[in-house]
């Protein structure tokens, strides 16, 4: 990524606005119950139960939220391995929505482990099982949290080069008008600030193609073991998505998703930043997706006629209409995409990426909790604590993501267009 921090620019505006507010006063509710769980045990906020030893923090924040959080992982793909250079502009906001889902997917396990305070013996090799696919999930989704971390450090070096002190200065005069800071100080300080990260980026930016290849390498590996972990629960989940493809459709199922969240992040900060949209960048991008959405298609119906499951598939029963929806979702939102014309519109781009990241989201949603049944007598809806927790850590992500576009060049420059290496 070196010699490209030209492609990205900060958003101008203040931090401090209504929707920072909003997402702050959800984040600090879900913090408080947070803080319920660790003092009152997670019985005090959860529903989960011996048939359901996991919930929403499980199917939303880990199984869908890695996948939603795939955009750097999918535009990395297209960047380094097709070599289509042209899109890299939009591979700092995709790294960095990754980061945050994955950071803060990391942190729900914490708190869905009944005995977290055993959690310290993943990190000794003797307690290691190598065979299991879950041990595997985890090591990956922290390996590659840190992976992302480093691959967005040279764009906080940069800015730390290039900075002013002017975001300093408004953060302390807002907290407190008179809590001055002392100019000469602050200037001694930021100079070494500067030096420190001047020294540190090019170094960091000789080395980075490696921590690129883990940055792929890594969920490959992990996504389609998601899909392993449901291999075991052959006689509770449905028919309808209990398949030895699994694995396959969770790989797939995460690139498509990894796009379409990319289009739909571009669209929502143009739009709420007054940008112009990216249109010709995400036109391109989304001549991929209903291929790969043709793919999972077909691999998913022919499984299904393979195993004699079609009829299941349109009773219009419970577990029916659910694959329905999920289903026609994902089709409907990707045949817009075969439209040039539908293409270029930033509205029918919304549309279709939307439609394909809620039904490819309800795929997983479905395999990790809708479509699971451990048996009579187990019943399992998400108790106001979990939702409250699970909208926390959502607003944390948005609030995150809405702070550092304005600290950090981030966004596409809309004056310069990446034309190769």
């Amino acid at each position: 990524m070196a010699g490209h921090h030209e492609q990205f620019i900060k958003q101008e505006g203040k931090i401090f606005t209504k929707s920072f507010f909003v997402l702050l006063t959800l984040t600090l509710i879900g913090f408080f119950f947070i803080g319920v769980r660790y003092v009152k045990g997670i019985g005090a906020v959860s529903n989960m139960s011996d048939g359901y030893p996991w919930g929403i923090w499980i199917a939303y924040d880990v199984a869908t939220g890695t996948a939603i959080a795939c955009g750097g992982y999918a535009v990395a793909i297209l960047i380094y391995i097709r070599n289509h250079w042209k899109y890299h502009p939009l591979i700092r906001s995709a790294l960095l929505t990754s980061l945050f889902g994955y950071g803060l997917a990391g942190f729900s396990v914490m708190i869905d482990l009944g005995r977290y305070w055993n959690s310290y013996g993943f990190f000794m090799p003797s307690r290691w099982q190598i065979n299991s696919a879950m041990f595997e999930v985890a090591l990956c989704v922290m390996t590659y949290t840190l992976v992302l971390a480093i691959e967005f450090l040279p764009a906080v070096l940069w800015s730390m080069e290039n900075s002013k002190g002017n975001t300093l200065r408004k953060v302390t005069t807002w907290l407190h008008p008179r809590l001055v800071p002392d100019e000469a100080k602050m200037a001694s300080g930021l100079e070494w600030v500067k030096s420190s990260a001047a020294w540190l980026r090019p170094r960091l930016e000789k080395f980075l193609v490696f921590f690129i290849v883990l940055g792929i390498t890594l969920p490959t590996m992990h996504q389609s073991s998601l899909g392993s972990l449901l291999l075991i629960a052959a006689t509770k989940l449905n028919p309808l998505w209990h398949t030895g493809f699994l694995p396959l459709l969770f790989l797939i199922n995460c690139v498509y998703i990894g796009y379409g969240i990319v289009i739909l992040e571009s669209i929502i900060s143009s739009y709420g930043f007054g940008r112009s949209f990216e249109v010709k960048e995400l036109s391109g991008l989304s001549k991929i997706i209903p291929w790969l959405t043709l793919i999972w298609l077909t691999v998913r119906i022919g499984d299904l006629a393979w195993r004699g499951q079609l009829a299941a598939a349109v009773k219009f029963d419970f577990y029916s209409n659910f694959f329905l929806l999920e289903f026609l979702l994902i089709a409907c939102g990707s045949f817009i995409l075969f439209s040039e014309t539908m293409r270029r519109s930033p509205r029918w781009l919304f549309i279709s990426a939307a439609m394909m990241v809620l039904g490819g989201a309800l795929y997983r949603f479905n395999v990790y909790l809708i479509g699971f049944n451990p048996g009579q007598g187990w019943h399992y809806f998400p108790s106001f604590a979990e939702l409250m927790i699970t909208a926390g850590i959502v607003s944390l992500e948005l609030l995150g993501y809405q702070v550092l576009v304005k600290v950090i060049p981030v966004l596409p420059n809309p004056n310069h267009h990446a034309n190769g290496h």
